[in-house]
């Protein structure tokens, strides 16, 4: 065994499983069977489109509980972030505040000089 290939006591490897070259073979538990999937119920799903950018929120639940899981799709790229139920009032509190800072200071005008 190489020294740079022995487990980390502190978890996975890291980019394992993305296919970037990491060794293959029996690392402990790093090696472990994928987790079947989790049965996930839609309980509402909304679009919008902004500029270039689709976004898709869906309200999900599942046997740990709802979701919100908000998907943006630029170009056939993906980005998703989910919002445990519990978190949605105040992520809805910093969207509102938001809202709130974007009407009330003034948009910088751009320099015609540069």
């Amino acid at each position: 065994m190489i020294s740079n290939e022995r487990p980390s006591p502190f978890g996975r490897r890291p980019y394992q499983s993305q296919g970037y070259g990491a060794p293959q073979g029996n690392y402990g538990n790093y090696n472990q069977a994928p987790r079947p999937p989790v049965n996930e119920d839609t309980l509402k799903t909304a679009e919008v489109q902004v500029e270039r950018k689709h976004f898709v929120f869906t309200l999900k639940e599942n046997p740990r509980g709802r979701f919100l899981r908000i998907t943006e799709d630029v170009g056939g790229r993906r980005d998703t972030i989910i919002i445990p139920s519990t978190g949605l009032g105040e992520f809805k509190k910093l969207v509102d505040e938001m809202l709130k800072a974007n009407d009330e200071i003034p948009e910088k005008q751009p320099n015609p000089e540069a």
